[in-house]
Order: structure tokens, then C-alpha cells, then sequence
């Protein structure tokens, strides 16, 4: 009837008896008439606990054997997948996803992927195989295994479907779709039906851990419509579209939150051309990844400069620009931990006012401090305390009428 494309997270095959039930599903749609072609995670806690056991042997562990490490976790959880279907009375074969034929550039622990050359799988497919491809993991040209960044696998499932020219993908997960909030932050949280991509994004890039943000960006980039849906239960999720009219009707679609951040203020950087590109040149060039940024206005000929990262990518960006700053001309440099971000996302902004200001007067009634404040066309974001984002989260949740509706009582 059709290719279908299934990616399991790490919860989904976090036991034996997860696995069967993965197997399960996957000869279920085999014998509903559609070809399989799976994606699998490591099992839950084994990527954080080889990394530990990275960092215990080298504190500062190799890039390049980090991957092959990593790689490994993909690649046990598949070949568990294809034992548990095969004996279940099925057929199946798992690939890395180098024998899959992704290939990558050749950047460790954040690899792009370049292309992919399916063949193998068209072959096993053609034999009537499951094929079940290690997630999260290619090749570069120079034949290295790299490593796609956490979240990998979502990001290798979009591409093989769209390499495939799948006629769907379903993302199983732990969870039973998107939600308008963190289920166990907001306990009246709904389950989002669909879904724009650019909503999508906006709420990967702001915290939401449903989906990957790449993988998203390459899903709206070549078209790869695709559903969100718990892996533990039979009952549809979330499904990510493009675009349409009647999506505009809903101004906030969620409230997302990222934890574990830091903050950044570079202070009286000099306001001339170039400055800030020197700063934010270097940090990338380092491969740090920098989400909000946020410049003072200038009235004195400098300009204070802040923007936030990953707790874990502060220490390298402080060494990076402690000779930095003051080579610019600017005159100190000061890093906060214990924030969070908190973002509310919805297309619905663009033809919508009043958003804004909603969102600062539900915080500020709940006694929040707003640090930093960043916007874009279908999203706004600020910086808080990390001590106070549950309580910021549900006073937003509640501001913006997105509690799901509770049943009549009988």
C-alpha cells in the first residue's frame, strides 16, 4: 500500500518488553500492506551513560572517537529491534547508518547530513526486509562515523523519508503528541492535533524536546509531512503540515520552556561596525551555539551586549572571550547561570496584536522578573529565573486559554 517510515526514542525501547512491543507494531504495519522502514534510538540512559563513562577515562574526550562511541548505542538498540522481530516470526535486518547510506560532512558530534544514497535499502526492501537503520548517525566522505547532535535520530528519520519518497512518518515517542505545554510542568496541557512546521520549529528552538529542530527545518525544507504519536498507545497524535488559513484562528499555539541555560552581558562593547561580529564570529567558530542575543540601545558610544546558551558551552565561551573582550575595547564580561527561557509560539501572531503585552502582565502578576526579552514574527521569548518557570509557565498557560477542556461533570 505504501513505505512507512516509524523512528523510535529512547523510551520506546527503554526495556525488553518495549522492544517487543516495538516489534509488534512494526509487523502490524507490515501486514497492513505497507513496506517498514524503522529508526531507532539508543535505549534510554545509554548515550548519557557512555558519555559519563567518556569523561571519567578523558575529561576533555576526542570528537572523532566520541562518535564511534556514541554510534554504538543506535546501533545495539537496532540489531535488538530486528532479533525481537525475527522472533516473532517476521524479517528484518538492521543497518548503521553508514550501511544505510547516509553520509554526512565531516563535523563530529554535530554532522550535517550531505546526502543520502538509499540502495541498500531499496534492495532489502524489495526483499521484503524490515529494515530497521541505527538513528542519530552517518558516514563522512572520509568513511569516519559521525554523529548527527542529541535528538539525531528525529533528523535521520525525516531525511530517509524524504529520501525514500515515503508516504509517511511517524515519530514514536514517549509522549502522545505535541502538547500547548510541558504535561508535567502544566497538568491540564491539550494535545495539539496539527500543527504548522514553522510552529514546530519556533517551539524546538525554544525548549520543546518533542522534536529536533533540524529535523523539523529538513521536514518543511523538502515537504515530509509527518505525526508525532506515543509509542505505549494506539491513539493518533500530533501531526506537522504545512501552513493553512485556518491555523491563523489560534494566536498562542504553546508555551515552551528551556532549562539549564546561561546568560551572558558583555558590557560597554564600543558601538562601531564590526564589533559584534568579531564576538559572535569567534564563539561560532568554536562551534557554540548562541540562542538569544539582545543589544542595548547606545547613548554614550557603548552598548551592552547579552545573549544565552547551553549551561554546558559556558565555560569554553568564557575562555573564548576573555582575551576577546577586551581586545574589542569593551570593558567586563559577566555569566549567570540558573536561568530559563520561556517562549510562547503561534502563527497567529502575525495577524494578531496585543500579544506582548499579555504575556508581561501574566508574568509580572505572578511576580516574575523578565531578564531579556526576544521576539520573532510567530514568537516571544524571555529569560527568567529558572527557580520561578514552572509557576511562570502556568500563569502563561492560563493567560492564554490553553488549558484543555475539562469534561462535564455527569
Amino acid at each position: 500500500m505504501g513505505l512507512i517510515v516509524q523512528k523510535y526514542g529512547g523510551t520506546s525501547v527503554g526495556s525488553a518488553e518495549r522492544i517487543r512491543r516495538v516489534a509488534e507494531r512494526l509487523l502490524a504495519t507490515k501486514k497492513a500492506g505497507h513496506d517498514v522502514v524503522a529508526v531507532i534510538s539508543a535505549m534510554a540512559g545509554v548515550t548519557d551513560g557512555l558519555i559519563k563513562l567518556a569523561r571519567e577515562l578523558a575529561p576533555q574526550p576526542n570528537e572523532r572517537e566520541m562518535d564511534a562511541l556514541l554510534a554504538t548505542g543506535e546501533q545495539g538498540a537496532s540489531a535488538l529491534t530486528a532479533l525481537a522481530v525475527n522472533a516473532l516470526g517476521g524479517k528484518a535486518v538492521s543497518l548503521s547508518g553508514a550501511a544505510a547510506g547516509i553520509v554526512t560532512d565531516g563535523v563530529h558530534t554535530k554532522a550535517k547530513i550531505s546526502h543520502i544514497s538509499p540502495r541498500q535499502i531499496h534492495e532489502l526492501l524489495a526483499e521484503d526486509y524490515i529494515v530497521i537503520v541505527a538513528g542519530f548517525q552517518g558516514q563522512s566522505p572520509q568513511g569516519a562515523i559521525t554523529t548527527l547532535g542529541r535528538g539525531g535520530s528525529d533528523l535521520t528519520a525525516i531525511a530517509l523519508a524524504a529520501a525514500l519518497k515515503a508516504d509517511d512518518c511517524q515519530i514514536f515517542t514517549d509522549v502522545d503528541g505535541v502538547h500547548t505545554c510541558d504535561p508535567r510542568v502544566v497538568s491540564d496541557a491539550s494535545k495539539i492535533d496539527e500543527i504548522a512546521y514553522d510552529e514546530l520549529l519556533e517551539m524546538a528552538g525554544a525548549g520543546s524536546k518533542v522534536m529536533q529542530s533540524r529535523a523539523v527545518e529538513f521536514a518543511k525544507k523538502f515537504g515530509v509531512g509527518f505525526e508525532v504519536r506515543s509509542s505505549l498507545k494506539d491513539s493518533t497524535g500530533t501531526r506537522a503540515k504545512a501552513e493553512t488559513t485556518n491555523m491563523e484562528d489560534v494566536v498562542v499555539r504553546s508555551v515552551s520552556l528551556e532549562r539549564d541555560q546561561a546568560k551572558v552581558t558583555i558590557r560597554d562593547v564600543p558601538d562601531r561596525p564590526g564589533c559584534a561580529g568579531k564576538l559572535f564570529s569567534v564563539i561560532s567558530a568554536a562551534n557554540v551555539s548562541v540562542d538569544m542575543i539582545v543589544q542595548n540601545a547606545s547613548s554614550t558610544g557603548t552598548t551592552d551586549v547579552s545573549f544565552t546558551l547551553h549551561k554546558d558551552d559556558l565555560v569554553l565561551a568564557e575562555k573564548i572571550l576573555a582575551s576577546l573582550v577586551p581586545e574589542i575595547g569593551a570593558s567586563a564580561m559577566a555569566a549567570t547561570t540558573g536561568v530559563a527561557k520561556l517562549s510562547v509560539v503561534g502563527i497567529g501572531m502575525r495577524s494578531h496584536a496585543g500579544v506582548a503585552s499579555r504575556l508581561f502582565a501574566c508574568l509580572g502578576e505572578a511576580g516574575v522578573n523578565i531578564q531579556l526579552i526576544s521576539t520573532s514574527e510567530i514568537k516571544i521569548a524571555v529569560v527568567i529565573d529558572e527557580g520561578e518557570l514552572d509557576r511562570a509557565a502556568r500563569a502563561t498557560h492560563a493567560a492564554f486559554g490553553l488549558a484543555q477542556p475539562r469534561p462535564a461533570a455527569g
